[in-house]
């Protein structure tokens, strides 16, 4: 599953465990990701506010933020989570 993962991604993970426990929901066992996703979104949060930033010098901040809140919401990013068929490293079913 790693190497797959690590190659659809282009990120090599060097704490395996770290990602079983980032793809793991606490509804299903522990340890679970809630921890490994407050940091993670806060971090998603300030590459994507950077990006921007550098990206439309010109725009106000209220723009800024609208445009990085409709990137980073759960809708978008479950899209594009599916675009990496997780199913296919792990043995899972998606929801329909």
């Amino acid at each position: 599953m790693t190497n797959r993962l690590e190659q659809a991604l282009g990120h090599k993970f060097f704490d395996c465990s770290l990602l079983l426990t980032a793809l793991t929901h606490r509804s299903h066992s522990w340890p679970h990701n809630e921890r490994l996703e407050f940091l993670g979104d806060s971090i998603l949060n300030g590459v994507i506010a950077r990006q921007l930033f550098d990206c439309f010098p010109d725009l106000p901040e209220g723009d800024l933020s609208r445009l990085r809140a409709n990137l980073v919401r759960q809708e978008s990013l479950h899209q594009l989570a599916l675009s990496l068929s997780p199913e296919s490293f792990c043995g899972w079913e998606t929801a329909s």
